[in-house]
């Protein structure tokens, strides 16, 4: 009768040591380092107009309503568009902050799946929606986001941008 409860002990103990690595893993912060990947790939793939007067602001291409609300939550200050374009230590900072939240949201809906958080997060900077990037011109525009993500996490940390 003793070994029953010892047993049905060890193997709970052996249980919860087993899936603590996967506790570990679903609460791991995204690295500096994958959002650096992504907020060049992202500036990589921003559509290129060849209209300086397009509307868009930064090497990233991002929308002056955009912005605002960005600013707000990253700076806790609005910035003009013109404050994001010529700053691009500060349209980076607001670009990595951004990108963070939604990578770290991308991956807990995905259960920490790399390529498939890159995906919907590159979906998302595109059109608002984390799916509906699977044709035309918005699927091509997220292919083109994994491939400079993977060029990027590809790279020896200390040469990324």
């Amino acid at each position: 009768m003793i070994k029953k409860p010892i047993g049905l002990l060890l193997n709970g103990v052996i249980v919860s040591f087993g899936l603590l690595p996967l506790l570990v893993q679903a609460q791991q912060p995204i690295s500096d380092t994958q959002v650096a990947a992504m907020v060049e790939a992202l500036r990589q793939a921003a559509p290129q107009t060849k209209n300086p007067n397009d509307g868009y602001y930064s090497e990233w291409q991002v929308k002056p309503e955009t912005l605002k609300g960005w600013s707000r939550t990253c700076l806790k200050r609005e910035l003009t568009p013109t404050q994001f374009e010529n700053n691009p230590a500060i349209a980076r900072q607001v670009v990595s902050c951004i990108t963070r939240r939604e990578l770290t949201n991308q991956f807990r809906a995905t259960n920490n799946n790399e390529i498939a958080s890159v995906r919907g997060a590159a979906c998302w900077w595109m059109t608002g929606s984390y799916k509906g990037c699977d044709k035309g011109f918005t699927s091509d525009y997220v292919q083109k986001v994994v491939r400079f993500y993977q060029q990027q996490r590809s790279k020896p940390a200390a040469t990324q941008s």
